[in-house]
Order: structure tokens, then C-alpha cells, then sequence
């Protein structure tokens, strides 16, 4: 479930004018054929820019959106004035565009030629001027954007850059998530429910309902060749406990297991699906819960949510698309339980179902029994998330709007082993602390469950929610008490009023 970041573009369009005559435009032109060119070579970048010309008039900048709305590959537009172009040329463009834009602020020059510098030098060289008039439209007219500000030839400019890439990308793939989730939310919990209807108009994806039936003969199907296959394959890469070794007295859950990953990889293949949800509640006809299958799902790029949480499974997909070969892994998680010492820490595991890339050494394959959903014992992978900062990111349906939830965490090495809870899990303190971060994701509404990452920070999150246009609220080093609830309280007056206002 992996994607090639090579099947998607991210088109470059140049604003000028045509008052400074012909001269300007060409040159115009050539910088900007010079400044992609550069943009793609540095290595920086994980998608492809490609330049699609200057536009001098409104008509020009109406058809360069409207192919770029039309084409499967574009998954986002940067602009650059520059030149002085005239806002009200954009307007129309702007109104029809769809696709998530970055306003580069930027100039071809990286220092003022104070010897040679003239009116003609002047005159072409006017992003300062040019990107300011631009900026004010898009402003006025309530569009969303990332604003990137520095000279083109900088690796920080190229860093945020890539991040906005690699949040496109993921946003053009959500657009036409479909999430398979068996059996419905459990046990009347609020949190990891919402609206999908307004989920899919406004963050695109589509959530579809099957009962565990469905996915059943898909696992009775799996022939003893294929498990013996994909058996081997748990041999080479994980550390088999003896009860789930071959002769093991466990080994045949080891195998059911393999058989439920094979039948529910076809299933959602079948189906078309990035993401899925489980319940302990919905097995009829399952040998045992999951767990393994869904660990191992996950790895491969699957969204994933336990107990019907929808909203979590297509977070942990999109995280998932961001993060594609950036090291670091990610993970659905769940907050268990507190260590209250020091700073404070969350103990953050599940019964089965934390994914592997986020392992700090090679995961054990272990059988145990599980005192919910009353079936078999099921095998799962067992292993502590190594050390290392990450960010934790949920979504939450507020009824008038979503808001997305982020936390910055250190994750930490336990003071001690967890002999008797054989399930993969992390230790991390909440920045700034237990007491404040924990008390502002209370306050926000946040859930117990959450997509996790090591590979992403805060600003992929930002421009995530930028794009969407949803809620974004952070806790992070800076985080206090007083002024977060402040903010909660601004920002529910500002989408009461926007939503008056429509």
C-alpha cells in the first residue's frame, strides 16, 4: 500500500505582467526555468516540480488552474511573483482552484548588486513588491495556503517546501480513501465516533460498513501453502517464542494468524481499501482477534483503528503517506495508563494492534491469552517503541467542524521489563509535561486513541489541517494552561461567527 511519490507533480506558476514589455518576460521566464530546474536537482524535494510558464493576464491564470484542477498527477500549485501582477488578474483562477497551494516568497537573486543595481533591475526584480499584492488576494478572498519565505536556493526553504509536498500527496490520496470498517463503534464511545458524511465532504474520505461475514470465506480460502509461506516469513523477521515455534504447543494459533493477515489483505484489496477498523466485539466466525494481521497491515501503509475508530484508521493512513521514506515509523496508539514521576509519562500500548516500524529491536512473536472477545489465544508481535521525540495527532468531531488535535512527545525507555503484558508498547512524556499536556488534550476534547510518528512534527500536521480546513490546536514546550483554553475559547467564537456568516 506503498506510493510512488514519482507518479505526482507539483506545478510551478510565475506571476508577472506584460507592462514592462517583452524584454521582462523573457527573462522572466528564464529564471524561472533556472529556479526549477535548481528546486529539482538540490535532491531536497520528494515530488517533481514542473514549471508551467509565466502568466501575464486573468485568462491565462483561469487555464493554468483549471488544468491544474483537471490533472490526476498535480497534486498542488506553487506560485511565485516575480514581477509586480496585478491581484485582481487572479481572482478567477483563485475562486475556481481546489488544490492545495504554496505562496512562494522568494526572489531569483540572493543579494541586492548594490554597484550595478538600476530602475530596469528594479522593475523585474519586484517580488517583495509583487508577492505582497498577491498574498493580499488570496488573503481577502479566505483561500487557503502555506507561505514559504526565503531565498530559493536554501535548505530550509527546501525543507518546508517538502513538507507541504509530502502533506499534498497524502491529501490526494485521502481524497479517495475508502475505509472498511467491521462492525460499528463499540460500546457507545463518543470520541472515536462522528459524522461521516461531513468526514468525506470535508476530508474526503469514504467509510463503509461490512460485517465480519464478509471478510470470513476470504480467510477460509487461504490455502495450507500460502500459510506455510508467510510462516517462514515470520521466522526470518521476527524472534518466535517457543509455544509459537513450529512444534510449539501454540504454533496453530501462529498459523491462524497468518491465514486471518492473507485473508483480510485480499479482502481489502478487493474492496479498494486504504484503511480498516476491528472490533473485539465483531468476530463471529474469527479464530481469534486480529492483532497480528493488523500490526502487520500497518507496515505496509494500511490505516488502522480499533474498535470501529474510523477517524483514527484514516489519520494513521494519511501519517502513514507523509512519512513514506523519511525515517522513523508510525503508529496507531492508545493511552493506557500514568507513571507519575519526574516530568510524568503515558503508558501508550493496545491489546494487540501497535505497528512494528515504530520497534526499538526485532519484535517477538508471541501467544497469549486475551480476556476480551472470548476467543482463541491470538498471536500478536511484543516489543517497546524505541527512544526518540515524535508527535501524537487525533481528530475530533466537535459537531460544527473537526478539530486535529497534535502533541509533542518524548518517548523514553522504560524503568523496568512488562514480564506479565506481552503487548508492543511506548513510554513518552507529553511536552511540556504530564500535568499540562495531558490537561490541555483534555480540555481540547482529544481521544484515548491516537495516529503517532517519529518520522513527522507538528508543521506536517499544520499544513494538513491548512489544506483541509479544519481546526488546528497545538500542545507543545510552550503550551500553558491559560492560554490554551484561551485559544479554545477564540477559536470557538471565530467558527460560530464563519459558520453565521456562510
Amino acid at each position: 500500500m506503498t506510493l510512488d511519490y514519482s507518479n505526482f507533480e507539483v506545478w510551478f506558476i510565475t506571476g508577472a505582467q506584460l507592462l514592462y514589455g517583452g524584454d521582462a518576460v523573457v527573462a522572466v521566464d528564464g529564471h524561472s526555468n533556472t529556479m526549477v530546474k535548481g528546486l529539482n536537482e538540490a535532491g531536497h524535494l520528494p515530488v517533481k516540480i514542473v514549471y508551467k510558464g509565466t502568466v501575464n493576464s486573468s485568462a491565462e491564470i483561469s487555464e493554468a488552474f483549471r488544468k491544474a484542477n483537471a490533472d490526476p498527477k498535480c497534486v498542488g500549485v506553487i506560485t511565485w511573483m516575480h514581477t509586480f501582477s496585478p491581484a485582481k488578474m487572479w481572482i478567477h483562477g483563485l475562486q475556481d482552484f481546489k488544490k492545495p497551494l504554496l505562496h512562494l516568497h522568494t526572489q531569483f537573486n540572493k543579494k541586492i548588486p548594490w554597484e550595478t543595481i538600476d530602475m530596469d533591475f528594479m522593475n523585474l526584480n519586484q517580488s517583495a513588491h509583487g508577492d505582497r499584492e498577491f498574498g493580499h488576494i488570496v488573503t481577502r478572498m479566505r483561500k487557503n495556503r502555506k507561505v514559504v519565505v526565503g531565498h530559493w536556493e536554501d535548505k530550509d526553504v527546501h525543507a518546508r517546501i517538502a513538507v507541504w509536498m509530502r502533506v499534498a500527496v497524502a491529501w490526494e490520496d485521502a481524497r479517495n480513501m475508502k475505509i472498511v470498517r467491521f462492525g460499528d463503534n463499540m460500546n457507545n464511545v463518543a470520541v472515536t465516533d462522528g459524522d461521516k458524511v461531513e468526514a468525506e465532504m470535508r476530508l474526503g474520505y469514504h467509510v463503509d460498513y461490512f460485517p465480519i461475514g464478509d471478510l470470513v470465506p476470504f480467510v477460509q480460502k487461504v490455502t495450507e501453502a500460502e500459510v506455510d509461506a508467510l510462516v517462514a516469513v515470520y521466522e526470518k523477521e521476527y524472534t518466535l517464542a517457543e509455544n509459537a515455534r513450529k512444534g510449539g504447543k501454540d504454533h496453530k494459533q501462529v498459523r491462524e494468524a497468518a491465514r486471518q493477515e492473507i485473508g483480510l489483505r485480499s479482502f481489502l484489496e478487493s474492496k479498494g481499501a486504504k484503511a480498516f477498523t476491528t472490533s473485539f466485539d465483531e468476530l463471529c466466525g474469527m479464530d481469534q482477534l486480529p492483532g497480528l494481521a493488523c500490526q502487520r497491515l500497518m507496515a505496509e501503509g494500511y490505516g488502522f483503528g480499533a474498535e470501529g475508530d474510523w477517524k483514527t484508521a484514516a489519520l494513521v493512513r494519511t501519517m502513514k503517506v507523509m512519512a513514506q521514506g523519511l525515517p522513523g515509523g508510525t503508529s496507531f496508539m492508545e493511552d493506557y495508563t500514568y507513571h507519575f514521576k519526574g516530568k510524568g509519562s503515558i503508558l501508550q500500548a493496545h491489546m494487540l494492534e501497535v505497528c512494528p516500524t515504530i520497534a526499538d529491536a526485532k519484535p517477538r512473536l508471541e501467544v497469549h491469552p486475551l480476556g476480551i472477545g472470548g476467543k482463541a489465544d491470538p498471536a500478536r508481535l511484543v516489543f517497546t517503541a524505541e527512544a526518540g521525540e515524535g508527535v501524537a495527532a487525533t481528530i475530533v468531531d466537535m459537531g460544527n467542524r473537526f478539530r486535529l488535535i497534535t502533541n509533542d512527545v518524548d518517548v523514553m525507555t522504560p524503568d523496568d521489563n512488562l514480564p506479565k503484558l506481552p503487548v508492543a508498547c511506548a513510554l513518552w512524556t507529553p511536552r511540556p509535561n504530564l500535568a499540562v499536556g495531558a490537561a490541555a488534550w483534555i480540555y481540547a476534547g482529544g481521544t484515548h486513541h491516537t495516529s503517532f510518528s517519529y518520522a513527522l512534527t507538528d508543521e506536517y500536521l499544520e499544513d494538513y489541517a491548512e489544506i483541509a480546513g479544519i481546526e488546528k490546536v497545538s500542545i507543545n514546550q510552550d503550551t500553558t494552561i491559560s492560554g490554551f483554553k484561551k485559544e479554545l475559547r477564540f477559536n470557538e467564537v471565530y467558527y460560530l461567527l464563519n459558520k453565521a456568516l456562510q
